[in-house]
C-alpha cells in the first residue's frame, strides 16, 4: 500500500463519520410512502449542518482524487 491509499482510507472513514452525524426531519416511511415529501423545498442550512455538508463535500472530493491517484501511480 502507498501513501495515496492511506489517504484514501482515512477519508472514507471520516466520510462516513460525517455522514452518520448529520441530522434528518424526514421519517423512513414518509422516505417510500412519498407523502410529505419536501426533497426540493428550499430550506437554508446554518451552524453545525453546514459544517458537516461541507466537511462531507471535501471528504468526498479527497476521497475520489486519491482514490483516481491511487489506480494511475500503480
Amino acid at each position: 500500500m502507498i501513501w495515496v491509499d492511506w489517504i484514501a482510507i482515512i477519508s472514507t472513514i471520516l466520510l462516513i463519520i460525517v455522514v452518520l452525524l448529520q441530522s434528518s426531519d424526514e421519517d423512513i416511511q414518509d422516505a417510500f410512502s412519498g407523502e410529505k415529501s419536501e426533497l426540493f423545498k428550499n430550506k437554508k442550512i446554518r451552524g453545525f449542518e453546514l459544517f458537516l455538508t461541507r466537511m462531507s463535500i471535501v471528504f468526498t472530493i479527497v476521497m475520489i482524487v486519491s482514490v483516481v491517484l491511487s489506480n494511475n501511480l500503480r
